[in-house]
């Protein structure tokens, strides 16, 4: 997924370290030069020095392509315009902006921001919630949410193309029950071969369903 977070300070740098961890495309917006020197040199990611309340700095780095777009300064006012315009102006498939100040969140929402938080790793679960439901699809809940039974469906750049299931590294506690390939229901077994676009059902414990996410949507 393409990501542009606006804001280089301590926040902006660790999401940025985790999500490229987590192999997305990241740009970031910076107002300090320096700065941007700085995270350059640190971090495999497009640096854009400029104030990300701008529409050409926004439309500069990628906006109207952008999948996420995150307002993570330590001002409030300047992630509440940069979202604004993100969601507004360019049409950002997700926004999400960070509050410094608690009080602060209601009137984001007031204004049209729903996805207000005040911490990185509530920036990266609300990320990773939409990457997941890009390809992946809730069936059943088993067992008051022990486990799952889940459909998803392997990316176009997928890692496992061409590749038997056997030789898929599935984590302990899944198990694939069928995969529809253009229509068409089977049961596969460890010679099936897999193809982009193959949406596959599978079994997983609550403990194991992300590792089941985590390796089926894994890319060339």
């Amino acid at each position: 997924m393409r990501m542009i977070i606006v804001g280089g300070g301590q926040t902006g740098r660790s999401l940025a370290r985790l999500l490229l961890e987590r192999r997305h495309e990241v740009c970031l917006i910076e107002k300090s030069c320096p700065r941007c020197t700085l995270l350059a040199n640190e971090l495999d990611a497009a640096v854009f020095p400029g104030d990300g309340t701008n529409v050409s700095i926004l439309e500069a780095a990628g906006a109207r392509k952008a999948d996420c777009v995150m307002a993570v300064t330590g001002v409030d006012q300047d992630n509440l315009v940069a979202a604004q315009l993100a969601q507004g102006h360019f049409g950002a498939k997700k926004v999400i902006a960070r509050v410094n100040d608690p009080r602060n969140a209601e009137t984001f929402r007031a204004l049209g921001i729903q996805n207000v938080v005040s911490s990185t790793d509530l920036v990266v679960q609300l990320i990773e919630q939409e990457a997941d439901s890009a390809h992946t699809h809730l069936i059943a809940s088993l067992e008051q949410g022990k486990g799952e039974i889940i459909s998803m469906t392997l990316p176009y750049h997928t890692a496992w193309e061409g590749k038997a299931l056997k030789n898929v590294s599935f984590p302990k506690g899944t198990l694939v029950i069928s995969l529809i390939r253009e229509g068409e229901l089977t049961i596969p077994n460890g010679s099936t071969v897999l193809r982009a676009g193959d949406e596959l059902v599978a079994v997983a414990e609550e403990k194991s369903r992300k590792g089941l996410r985590r390796v089926l949507g894994e890319t060339r």
